[in-house]
């Protein structure tokens, strides 16, 4: 097993008045050699979008973005005639594939809006575009993790689904809870994104905000310190041969 902690002070940063942004990864302005990527997850951008603001129509292809909303809700409109506002316990997906444009706006004109988008490089490029969303409840499943997002090919319908052999999952959960995380595929790696507490794992605490990876492993215990939110990506390491 091998393992790094991902500070939340070494994240990148970005204050665009409207927008607060803080990169995990190397993403617009901020470049960080050491930070490009982890295996095939290329973007986890923690934005804070003002009231009535958000990003404008642009393009993607062959990437699988995945939004969480944390706080509030995001107006969706695509160039496949998709228009949907996403909001808090609920997760938004699309496969760009051949190309596609897209805005998201906060959904409120008087209230701020917090999320997280994931950029993950699919298995298979130019695929046909598209856009799904899903509500999860996770409180009436507290302390314990709710897959949100698993391969096309080994989804139960439970879960939204990517073109690549990730997982991802989504936990609230009290203090004192043991939890036990066995990787679905050996070859990938696992990031965990600390949203919100404290948690300990193989000894090492990770605070609010930061982020804990590990590679070469089964599985691993996580203890949390207090009321947490935890997501856990479960990722393909390299690029599929």
């Amino acid at each position: 097993m091998k393992t790094r902690l991902f500070p939340k002070n070494q994240r990148g940063t970005a204050n665009h008045g409207w927008l607060q942004a803080n990169f995990s990864f190397s993403f617009g302005p901020y470049y960080n050699p050491d930070l490009v990527q982890f295996g095939m997850l290329r973007v986890l951008n923690d934005d804070t979008i003002a009231a009535g603001m958000g990003f404008g129509t642009h393009p993607h292809d062959n990437m699988e973005i995945i939004t969480i909303p944390l706080e509030g809700g995001l107006t969706h409109r695509d160039s496949m005639g998709n228009q949907a506002t996403v909001r808090f316990g609920e997760v938004q997906v699309m496969s760009a594939g051949t190309g596609i444009q897209h805005s998201e706006m906060n959904a409120s004109q008087t209230e701020q809006a917090k999320t997280l988008q994931l950029w993950i490089f699919p298995e298979k490029e130019d695929v046909q575009p598209r856009y799904d969303q899903k509500a999860f409840d996770l409180e009436n499943n507290r302390n314990s993790l709710v897959n949100i997002v698993s391969p096309e090919d080994k989804n139960d319908g439970n879960a939204l689904w990517i073109h690549q052999q990730a997982f991802l999952s989504l936990g609230v959960f009290d203090a004192g809870q043991i939890i036990h995380y066995e990787v679905k595929i050996p070859e990938n790696g696992l990031y965990l994104f600390l949203i919100e507490g404290q948690i300990e794992i193989n000894g090492q605490t990770v605070n609010e905000r930061d982020a804990y990876g590990i590679i070469e492993f089964n599985s691993v215990e996580i203890v949390t310190k207090s009321t947490a939110k935890i997501l856990i990506i479960e990722i393909p390491m390299k690029f599929k041969d």
